[in-house]
């Protein structure tokens, strides 16, 4: 599963919706340690939310705020959480190119130049943008140098799979991963998850309810790989049919709900080092994925939140 990777509920009265007028208020909403967040804030977060996923739009206005909020809480977490072990929250330009261009094709972008045309286009900072995903790299960097060597996969096991099956499934897939607060049960959760499902869609319940970094974009994880997937999913999923979901499934950190999206069957007529390593990063990525869920967990205990 991909890591690239994206939580609060802050109660917002419906009197302080966020309307462009409100906007330009530029009032303080809310304190994080020494970081604050202005509605001007918000407001640029809603665009941006919108410009990258066209289900957010579909969202009422109270649901597309919180989800808002709750997005660029969780960037200012790990904003501060750098801070400490980074003076300048800076990366190499040429690579924030290319990670920019190759992350954003889905929408169209090919080159820098989409890049700033598409996001000015919809009133947003193209720099702004930037910023925003400086952040997560160098969180995804910052978790890597954490967690890489705590990263368990058998590698001959894998081999020895690839090597005995002719053909491979591969899964559409979309995530919810989600965890449980004090109050909560998995029971009641779980149903909240669904109504939403129900009412609306995957895409709009994992922006309402997933912690994982592609809560952004509905939760897409693309085609994944049946050797990829560790046996404890791969058994759900296959009880499971297209268009359908998952039962929750433990994680470290939480629980995963999957939506079986399409399934194809490939042949592997394929050179066996090069799979094996496309197969070894995934998987890599998948733990990183988990332990970075972990670790903000822990961190967001430490966070001091203030709402005005």
């Amino acid at each position: 599963m991909r890591y690239i990777s994206a939580i609060f509920y802050i109660v917002f009265s419906s009197s302080l919706i966020i309307s462009e007028t409100y906007a330009t208020e530029n009032k303080i909403l809310i304190k994080i340690n020494n970081q604050i967040i202005t509605s001007l804030d918000i407001a640029s977060e809603i665009k941006y939310l919108k410009a990258i996923n066209k289900d957010y739009s579909k969202l009422n206005k109270l649901k597309a705020i919180e989800i808002a909020k709750k997005s660029i809480v969780r960037e200012k977490i790990k904003e501060l959480e750098l801070k400490k072990i980074i003076k300048q929250l800076r990366i190499d330009e040429d690579f924030l190119n290319n990670f920019v261009v190759n992350n954003f094709n889905r929408l169209g972008i090919t080159s820098i130049n989409d890049f700033n045309n598409f996001f000015s286009s919809r009133d947003l900072n193209p720099v702004s943008i930037k910023e925003k995903i400086t952040v997560e790299i160098l969180w995804n960097q910052l978790i890597y140098n954490k967690f890489h060597k705590s990263v368990k996969i058998d590698k001959q096991k894998i081999k020895k799979e690839l090597m005995q099956n002719n053909k491979q499934k591969e899964y559409l897939l979309s995530e919810i991963m989600f965890n449980l607060t004090a109050d909560e049960n998995l029971k009641d959760k779980l149903k909240i998850i669904k109504k939403e499902i129900n009412e609306n869609n995957f895409s709009q319940a994992a922006l309402s309810y997933s912690i994982s970094s592609t809560n952004n974009n509905g939760g897409s994880l693309g085609w994944i790989k049946d050797s990829v997937l560790s046996p404890k999913i791969k058994k759900q999923i296959n009880k499971t049919q297209i268009g359908q979901i998952t039962n929750p499934i433990v994680i470290p950190g939480g629980f995963l709900i999957l939506k079986i999206e399409q399934i194809r069957e490939t042949k592997k007529d394929l050179n066996i080092e090069k799979e094996m390593e496309i197969i070894i990063k995934e998987k890599t990525n998948e733990q990183l994925n988990q332990f970075s869920n972990i670790y903000f967990s822990k961190i967001k205990k430490n966070i001091i939140i203030n709402e005005l």
